[in-house]
């Protein structure tokens, strides 16, 4: 259960900090799978940061749970 909370927490954070990252028109990343014409999506947005601040936050929490839990004991 410990490796799962690890691997999970980890995805969560990457993932989190690159749609921050991305919502903050940091950085552009071209459309990978396109069924009909993909344009890339230009400017930030404040809702994708605020998913990715608010996945990052759980990823972290997850992970700073795991540490806790080995203090306790």
């Amino acid at each position: 259960m410990k490796v799962f909370k690890v691997i999970v927490g980890t995805l969560l954070t990457a993932l989190g900090l690159l749609w921050a990252v991305q919502g903050a028109d940091l950085i552009q990343i071209k459309p990978i799978l396109c069924v009909a014409d993909c344009e890339p999506i230009t400017g930030g947005s404040t809702l994708w940061l605020s998913i990715g601040l608010i996945t990052t936050a759980i990823g972290l929490a997850l992970l700073a749970s795991l540490k806790l839990k080995r203090r306790i004991r």
